[in-house]
């Protein structure tokens, strides 16, 4: 809802010719109230907008004459002229429109006059109209008169056979010279369109022309008129030079000129088309109906022969039409055809088939076709049954229908829209009947954003239905609880606790759905949502009740449900739980409430207090916002609240205007308008006062991102007031001196984003504020810029482009310009602004250009002095900023800019010159020397000369090692390697030496050309052409832009560097972009020649050819790819098929060894195309052929083609399949059915299955020769991709099941990751009521023990095949019923009976995992499905089989293997699996006292392998955290009891790390007082040494041990402290051991998981030592802690954040914290988190009485005691570095002025009300000194930084600034504790610099 300006509608004036110009004059009289004067008014205004008021009157005048009752020669003429005015205007001109619909209310008095004069003159366009290219505006006018105008109509019936003539006439000239301009696509392009206008002319004329009727007579001149253009029509049917939309209109026009042409209408079904037939009442007879069924049957065919997206589309939708008609049909039919179209028929079968195939298709047209095709599906049985009076739910038809429908995936989309029809058709509670979870299976899929429009659209269709129902049934009020459990309860349920996205989505669309079906409902849902706001008040990952009571509320007053927020607060949630909502910790639970206050139906609600002052704490809190989108909101949100206060302040105004003192307050405001008004100033003021506070120095990122967002959207929401508008606010009124350098000084940090943002609002300011400086700060600034644009970090030439464009923008360019002034041009008032700024870009560019040129002579010499001191990059860069700022297509210096356009263009290359040969080398990364010693640079000659591509350049043939010195010689330089033993140094800028490392050299390179390629790109797209020489208008002459189209030609296909072509490609783009728009048709015909000269340089492989075959192509793929995406996607795209025709056949397989070059280009080529996405559906014609020839690419001998055809073949798998969203690598959305994809790529359906043939015959030969099959890898990838469908059809042509055996075979592979990809991709092929009995075929493959000869190979493929169908089986919805039980019983009883290959008589431990896998598998599949589960695999025998196989296995036995054995560590784990799940079993039959357990965690835990403790402690591990957590059900099994004994032991002697981590999480989930005490008696260490001994742990062990030891320590300690003195005193002495282990925990540059461990351990320890009312820690050691919790909490990563946040919320609830603040119990965000923090630790130290000793260290803090203040000197003294890319540790979220002004406000407050004694003033004198040196020291560094130090040294400046105000601060406190200062010392001054 923001303020939009009105688009001004452009209205083009209408005038008359001369001489009716003079027939107006002569008639008009003198009064001036006749027509004549009236429309010479008209005519004489220039402005269109005016001329129709005085068009409105003409028809009121001549009711006025009609009353005379004659038409006098006046009126005759004035009609005649009028006719003339209407037909001379522009079809789009509202004028036109507006004059029509004025004369169709002439009085009927004047029609035959005004008939007569339209006829005449329409007559005389026809006949006067000669020109082929004024054609088209006589065409326009026929269909004009035409569209709802009676005159015109009239006209052109009077003019029928004039008219068609016409028509015949210009289409066939039009068609002609069409043909003639063949290449010229841009008249081409305006003559189809002609074509096209004509032909739907000629097609309106047959349906809206009475003449049209009578048309009986053949050889009438009309009748010859009407055979030509149908013969025209034909002729363009098969004309496929024309675009398909003129063939299509064709094919309409040729139906319709046959009927009206076609007598007696009877006979008209023989010619067998859908759309001219009448269908109803059975009007057709018999053969109408047979035509019908013959009809659909060819339909059919065409269907499966049909490839490219448009002709599907065509063909969906006469589909559509058929059903349509084969409903009009079956309403009055026979009943041969019910048969025929009923449910159960094969046209409704293959119907379905069609819908099912096509329901997933990528154009949303045509997917929409196919829910009308259902949909009518639907009606058609319905109406097929109607006679037999059956219901249409019970229907057989119906039922499996729906039931098929219920049992696919939800990942399906066209599931939803078909369910919806359903819906419709035979109410919801059938359904739910069959599907009672129906709502919430819906709502789980709304966390998907593809499937949300539609599952939100079921939903609808599904509660709205279930309403309807309900209502009309019921007697009482009693069914809105039915409904409520049903629809609401589910969506509660996932607002509380569903995942992020879901939440999000189902309040966005589905919500406002509910509530605008049921509005009643809110308070329904607040009344629950109320009651358990407090127990579930979320967390950073869980919006809690709190969150979904916002969500509701907000949506429910978006959508007008609900009053205001003031109403909601005061009836339905407390301003307290809105509070709570903007600081909670969930990000959406701040945005919606958020949303709460700024959201409102009604644009002009009025804003009420309370709502501003919680708009007001909302951003003291919320603008440092790491995520992009909540930031995003977050503005949003904020701008609609402006909105609000806007369009509200504007009715306040009219009501103060309006009101009197007598009259009563209005209901809109329940206070005076004026003071409302007042108010909402203030408010506004105080919000800038607070986002520009924002920008102090040192904020993050996102803070200032979030300030200057709204602070922008401020300035466009209250804009300067024009007129006698008034605005209650202007952010120009608040900006002073100070807040403006603010502003300018934001456009130096380095996101670029931010610099926009200021740059932009620094322009939406009056240009007044540059008088706040002075000239010189002027050239300052100037100079700054000129020296950024040199800098060495690219992105201060961003902020030196921001700058130059300030200063020529607010015409503040210094004076010392004046000699590159340019001329001054004349222009009036509005043009001089626009002058000004041309006249000072020119001034700029000019100064650039002039520098740039010295530069590139400079670079000339040597490209190392240029990389170090001078890259040139940045001043292009800022040549091209300034060029864009321009509106370039209306220059007033055009001489001016010629010759500067001219250098710009020489300059450009030659710098491309310089640095060229360095992105072309074959190794662009590393050409410069970096070592020093001689042996090394005599190397790197060596390697120099092997990577040379084709260049000469002396610079790359010799190694060199750069001495000291200003300039050098390079002749010096390569006289003798040996001698050279000084550095790689050269001088940088301010003549100190820096090293030059490869990096520079190649960023200069690459930026360089970057650059270069962005500014030509620039400049085709701005400049105007000159189409010649002398033309007086363009800046580019057709051999300039050709010299830039070869520029880009041949460093796309040169360079090797992938940032400089990339960014070629993207000048390149916008050079072809041009280039097809122009009409000089030698620059249109350049990239068609272009292209045609690449292919052929492709194909012929030319030895000296320059194309780089390595890298992928390089730029080549680029090059075309820019080449083909310009071209117009309305024409015939004939470039993009020649192209891929060449391609594709380049690409596929060859014997001649000459043609792997061009191979490889050519798939590297299809590659780049396929993944183009401007390129869409055009391309998908040729994903078919690109698939063959990747994967017969792929069994090349050649590697580089090898490679290539594997990059082309995962683009195609992403095209056909969709980008990868989720890490499961084979995901439901990635996934297709089989009938849909070889429906869509028929042509693959042979290829897939000859090549899985070819390769499953030779997979494993009998001669035991290993045959890898390359394309075995591809197919079965893609095969995997596909599954069945329960919608598919059985006897398809296109059936999955002649692959099944194919597949089975590839399992037989001697290559491991085929057999197992072969077991993947057989698993769709089968059906799932298929699957046992393939389980079952597969086992009773596998040999028998008694069998002598068998294959491991196959063995372990059959296994593997069975196991992942038994997976999917498991997985599958089958899972509950009695079905599912029998099968998977009998598959048991099959896999018994290969029991021996789990045991030893099978050598393989491959195979032995494997088969022990199933037996996992099978033993999980009779989990916990029903009560009676686990009897039947007792009954089977299966577990007393399982014992045995444990019992004669290694892990009893021990192992013979002394060496490693293939499979070992996977046999290890598949038998460990097997026998953990064999001990719960027994557990849970018979107890922990059970005889029959196979093998005991104990002797698990005791395996020499570390693999076997590590699965068995895991599984341990979860038992014991579900235990801890209360989420077990029953707690820990008896089986687990009194184990502490145990995991002490192996603690003590575990040595393998993961393993011991994992002993350390178990007893830190068990309670120490069960474990603690057994320490002697086990481990033989007392409690004491035992703690000891983990914190030496902590201290010394890695990371992930190291935290893991920290948590038990400190829950060790926690007991103690919990228990008796006694204890608490024995653990006294490791305390301090305990708080340098958390200290050295929470360092920035340590790994997360210890910084997380430390957050953890300091909230469970909290209460203790935090917070305790009597400290057990000495002061120093509690506030150290507290530091640590005050570090994390401005961590840079959320989730340690979030951690000491936790931390927090503990140390505020306890009993004596938690009235310090008003968030005790609250879920609070770290934002504000650390502001809470502050305030109770000062509140503690009142409590604890330890003010005067702890003041100091709080002071310290502020001051940043502890941080070095020497490293800024040095800081400001060194010279900068330049190592590109290092990676040092920044937080880009903490603020430290942000803590300290937290800091400094609770410590004022402190003082401020406590009466404490004197602190000691050694102390104090010791703080008092540092900070006065502190502040001496600084003003000096800042006098020794240069005069714009903010520009050009801004980090160092920045940490001045911030080390100015922390001692700053720290003096004031001081002073206030000497009393020097009153109480009013407030912190608003804070941010004042020093006076410097």
């Amino acid at each position: 809802m923001g303020v939009k300006k009105k688009k001004e509608t452009q209205v083009t004036s209408l005038t008359v010719c001369h001489q009716d110009l003079e027939t107006l004059r002569s008639l008009a009289d003198v009064e001036g109230k006749n027509l004549a004067s009236l429309l010479l008014h008209c005519v004489q205004l220039t402005d269109g907008v005016s001329q129709i008021h005085y068009v409105k009157q003409i028809v009121p005048l001549l009711e006025k004459a009609n009353k005379n009752g004659k038409c006098d020669p006046t009126i005759r003429s004035c009609l005649d002229i009028l006719a003339g005015i209407y037909l001379s205007l522009n079809l789009k001109n509202p004028l036109k429109k507006v004059l029509a619909s004025s004369l169709n209310d002439l009085p009927e008095f004047f029609l035959t006059e005004a008939t007569q004069s339209f006829t005449s003159r329409l007559q005389e366009e026809l006949n006067t109209t000669t020109d082929l290219y004024s054609y088209r505006k006589v065409i326009d006018n026929i269909s004009s008169c035409m569209e709802n105008f009676d005159l015109g109509r009239s006209s052109v019936n009077n003019l029928l056979e004039n008219v068609l003539h016409y028509l015949q006439k210009s289409l066939i000239e039009i068609s002609e010279e069409n043909r003639k301009l063949a290449g010229n696509h841009i008249v081409q392009t305006q003559l189809m369109n002609d074509l096209l206008v004509g032909i739907r002319v000629s097609v309106m004329l047959v349906q809206k022309v009475q003449g049209f009727q009578r048309l009986h007579l053949k050889s009438s001149p009309t009748w010859q008129s009407m055979c030509g253009l149908l013969s025209i029509f034909t002729k363009f049917l098969s004309d496929d030079d024309l675009l398909q939309t003129i063939q299509s209109t064709s094919g309409l026009a040729v139906i319709l000129f046959i009927k009206a042409m076609f007598h007696p209408p009877e006979k008209i079904p023989d010619l067998g088309t859908l759309t001219m037939l009448d269908w109803q009442d059975g009007r057709m007879g018999p053969s109408g109906e047979a035509l019908l069924l013959d009809t659909v049957r060819v339909l059919f065919t065409l269907s499966s022969q049909i490839k490219e997206s448009t002709l599907e589309m065509f063909l969906s939708r006469i589909l559509a039409s058929w059903t349509n008609s084969a409903i009009q049909v079956l309403e009055s039919s026979s009943p041969r055809l019910k048969d025929c179209l009923n449910g159960n028929s094969d046209v409704v079968r293959r119907l379905l088939e069609y819908v099912y195939t096509h329901w997933e298709h990528p154009l949303d047209a045509l997917r929409h076709q196919t829910k009308i095709i259902f949909r009518n599906i639907l009606q058609m049985h319905q109406l097929a049954l109607e006679e037999s009076g059956s219901d249409l739910a019970a229907d057989g038809f119906i039922f499996q229908l729906t039931e098929s429908l219920l049992r696919l995936e939800w990942h399906s989309k066209g599931k939803y829209t078909c369910l919806g029809c359903l819906v419709d058709y035979i109410g919801i509670e059938h359904i739910l009947a069959l599907a009672k979870t129906i709502p919430s299976q819906i709502l789980e899929v709304m966390g998907d954003q593809s499937l949300v429009p539609y599952a939100s659209d079921l939903l609808e269709t599904m509660f709205k239905n279930h309403k309807s129902r309900l209502k009309s049934q019921a007697v009482d009020s009693t069914w809105i609880d039915k409904w409520h459990e049903t629809w609401v309860s589910p969506l509660l349920f996932i607002l509380c606790e569903g995942n992020l996205d879901q939440k999000s989505y189902v309040i966005d669309y589905y919500l406002p759905k509910l509530l605008n079906c049921n509005p009643e409902s809110l308070s329904y849902m607040v009344k629950i949502l109320q009651t358990s706001a407090d127990a579930k008040t979320g967390s950073y990952d869980s919006r809690g009740a709190l969150g979904a009571l916002m969500a509701c509320l907000r949506t429910a007053r978006a959508h007008g449900h609900l009053q205001s927020a003031t109403d909601a607060w005061r009836d339905l949630v407390s301003s307290a739980r809105i509070k709570q909502g903007l600081i909670h910790q969930h990000c959406q639970v701040r945005i919606d409430t958020l949303g709460l206050l700024c959201e409102s139906n009604r644009s002009t609600e009025i804003v009420s207090t309370e709502e501003m002052e919680c708009i007001q704490f909302f951003i003291t809190y919320n603008l440092n916002s790491q995520s992009p989108g909540v930031r995003q909101q977050i503005c949003s949100l904020l701008k609609k609240l402006f909105c609000r206060i806007q369009e509200s302040s504007q009715v306040l105004y009219k009501l103060e205007q309006s009101k009197s003192k007598h009259e009563p307050e209005n209901q809109l405001t329940r206070q005076h308008p004026s003071v409302s008004l007042q108010q909402y100033k203030n408010f506004m003021s105080s919000i800038c006062n607070s986002l520009f506070e924002a920008l102090f120095p040192g904020s993050s990122y996102p803070t200032r991102f979030s300030a200057l967002t709204i602070l922008g959207s401020i300035a466009e929401v209250f804009p300067v007031p024009e007129g006698r508008v008034q605005t209650v606010y202007q952010l120009s009124h608040d900006i002073d001196v100070g807040r403006f350098q603010t502003l300018m000084e934001c456009l130096t940090g380095t996101f670029e984003e931010v610099k926009i943002l200021a740059f932009d609002l620094l322009m939406k300011l009056p240009k007044t504020f540059v008088q706040f400086q002075d000239s010189e700060k002027l050239q300052g600034l100037f100079q700054a810029a000129l020296e950024l644009s040199t800098s060495t970090k690219p992105y201060d030439c961003v902020t030196a482009s921001y700058l130059l464009n300030f200063l020529i923008w607010q015409n503040a360019l210094p004076s010392s310009l004046s000699y590159l002034k340019t001329q001054r041009v004349a222009c009036g008032d509005g043009d001089k602004s626009a002058a000004l700024v041309e006249s000072n870009t020119l001034i700029v560019i000019k100064c650039l250009l002039e520098n740039l040129e010295e530069e590139v002579s400079r670079a000339e010499n040597s490209l190392l002095q240029a990389a170090a001191s001078f890259p040139m990059y940045g001043r292009v860069h800022c040549i091209t900023g300034a060029l864009r700022k321009l509106a370039l297509n209306s220059l007033q210096l055009v001489s001016e800019w010629r010759p500067v356009v001219e250098k710009l263009l020489v300059t450009s290359y030659r710098l491309s010159a310089v640095v060229s040969p360095v992105i072309q080398s074959s190794s662009p990364e590393g050409l410069i020397p970096m070592d020093t010693d001689a042996e090394s640079a005599s190397r790197l000659q060596t390697i120099l000369n092997e990577i040379q591509p084709r260049d000469t350049n002396d610079y790359f043939n010799r190694a060199k090692i750069l001495k000291e010195c200003d300039s050098f010689d390079l002749e010096d330089l390569s006289a003798s390697v040996p001698n050279i033993d000084t550095s790689a140094e050269i001088k940088g800028k301010e003549g100190k030496t820096c090293d030059v490392t490869a990096q520079m050299v190649l960023v200069c390179c690459w930026r360089s050309m970057k650059e270069v390629a962005l500014l030509l790109g620039s400049l085709c797209q701005l400049l105007p052409m000159r189409s010649v020489p002398e033309s007086p208008d363009g800046l580019l002459t057709v051999e300039q832009v050709k010299e830039i189209g070869d520029y880009f030609k041949q460093h796309l296909l040169q360079s090797r560097h992938r940032g400089a072509f990339e960014l070629a490609y993207t000048g390149f783009v916008k050079l072809t972009e041009i280039l097809n728009r122009c009409p000089n048709l030698s620059l249109q015909k350049l990239p068609e020649e272009w292209l045609w000269n690449v292919l052929e340089e492709i194909r012929c492989s030319d030895p000296s050819s320059k194309l780089c075959a390595t890298r992928r192509s390089a730029g080549i793929p680029f090059y075309i790819q820019a080449l083909l995406a310009s071209e117009p996607k309305k024409g015939k795209m004939d470039l993009l098929k020649i192209t891929m025709k060449e391609l594709i056949s380049l690409a596929g397989p060859t014997d001649d060894s000459q043609s792997t070059v061009p191979k490889v280009h050519a798939l590297n080529i299809l590659r780049a195309l396929f993944r183009d996405t401007r390129l869409g559906e055009i391309i998908i014609p040729y994903v078919a052929d690109g698939a063959k020839a990747a994967i017969l690419g792929f069994t090349s001998p050649v590697w580089a083609v090898r490679n290539s055809s594997t990059l082309l073949f995962s683009t195609l798998i992403t095209r056909i399949f969709g980008v990868k969203r989720g890490k499961d690598e084979l995901s439901k959305k990635n996934r297709m059915t089989g009938s849909e994809f070889f429906s869509r790529f028929p042509e693959l359906y042979p290829f897939l299955l000859k090549q899985l043939e070819t390769v499953a015959n030779t997979v494993d030969s009998d001669t035991g020769e290993l045959n890898h099959h390359p394309s075995m890898f591809l197919l079965l990838l893609v095969l995997g991709r596909l599954y069945p469908s329960p919608m598919d059809g059985t006897c398809s042509a296109l059936s999955m099941a002649p692959f099944i055996p194919f597949i089975m075979r590839c399992g037989c592979s001697p290559a491991y990751r085929s057999r197992e990809m072969a077991a993947r991709a057989l698993v769709p092929f089968v059906m799932m009521d298929d699957i046992p009995d393939t389980i079952r075929t597969l086992l009773a493959k596998l040999p028998n023990c008694t069998d002598q000869c068998f294959r491991q190979n196959h063995i372990h493929g059959t296994l593997l095949q069975v196991f992942h169908l038994l997976q999917a089986f498991s997985d599958s919805k089958y899972r509950m019923n009695t079905y599912f039980q029998q099968e998977l019983a009998d598959v048991t009883v099959c896999t018994k009976a290969k029991v021996w290959l789990a045991k030893r008589q099978n050598p393989c431990l491959v195979t032995r995992a494997v088969y022990i896998d199933i037996l996992f598998l099978l033993t999980c599949c009779f989990d916990k499905p029903s009560k009676d589960n686990q009897p039947v695999l007792e009954h089977l025998g299966f577990w007393e089989e399982v014992r045995r196989i444990i019992l004669g296995s290694e892990l009893i036995t021990g192992f013979p293997y002394t060496f490693t054995v293939p499979g070992l560590p996977q046999y290890l784990q598949s038998l460990t699996k097997l026998a953990i799940a064999a001990v719960w079993a027994v557990a849970a039959q018979a107890g922990e006292h059970s005889r029959d357990v196979p093998i005991s965690f104990s002797q698990l835990l005791e395996s020499s392998f570390p693999e076997v403790r590590l699965l068995t402690l895991e599984a341990l591990l979860e038992r014991f955290s579900a235990a801890a957590s209360g989420l077990g059900e029953k707690g820990l099994p008896p089986l687990l009891w009194n184990t502490g004994g145990t995991f002490l032991m192996l603690a003590m002697k575990e040595n393998h790390p993961e393993c011991l981590c994992k002993i350390l999480k178990i007893l830190h989930c068990m309670d120490p007082s069960e474990w603690l005490p057994q320490t002697e008696r086990c481990v033989h260490l007392t409690p004491k040494e035992f703690l000891t001994w983990t914190m030496d742990i902590a201290s010394n062990e890695r990371s992930e041990i190291q935290s893991e030891a920290l948590r038990l320590a400190s829950k060790v300690i926690a007991h103690h402290m919990r228990t008796c003195e006694e204890t608490r005193d024995l653990v006294a002495p490791n305390l301090k051991q305990w708080v340098q282990l958390v200290l050295s925990s929470c360092g920035d540059h340590l790994p997360t998981e210890s910084r997380l461990a430390a957050a953890e351990v300091l909230t469970s320890t909290a209460p203790f030592f935090l917070t305790n009312p009597h400290p057990v820690l000495g002061l120093q050691d509690v506030l150290a802690l507290w530091k640590c919790v005050l570090t994390l909490l401005q961590s840079e990563e959320q989730v340690i954040r979030d951690a000491a946040t936790e931390t927090v919320m503990t140390a505020m609830s306890q009993e004596n914290t938690c009235q310090s603040t008003e968030f005790a119990f609250c879920r609070v965000d770290a934002s504000i988190a650390l502001d809470l923090a502050l305030a109770v630790l000062c509140d503690l130290l009142q409590q604890w009485d330890q003010l005067a000793p702890g003041l100091p260290v709080l002071l310290g803090w502020l001051l940043g005691e502890g941080d070095d203040l020497m490293a800024c000197v040095e800081s400001v003294h060194q010279v900068e570095e330049d190592y590109l890319f290092e990676k040092t540790e920044v937080n880009f979220w903490a603020e430290t002025l942000i803590f300290m002004k937290y800091l400094y406000k609770h410590l004022f407050r402190l003082l401020s009300k406590s009466s404490w004694c004197p602190l000691s003033p050694e102390r104090l004198c010791h703080l008092q000194r540092t900070a006065s040196e502190q502040c001496h020291l600084l003003s000096q560094l800042f006098r020794e930084l240069p005069p714009t130090a903010e520009f050009l040294k801004t980090a160092e400046f920045t940490r001045l600034r911030i080390r100015e105000e922390r001692a700053l601060a720290c003096l004031r406190l001081l002073a206030f504790l000497e009393g020097k200062e009153g109480e009013d010392t407030q912190f608003s001054g804070l941010w004042t610099p020093l006076q410097q």
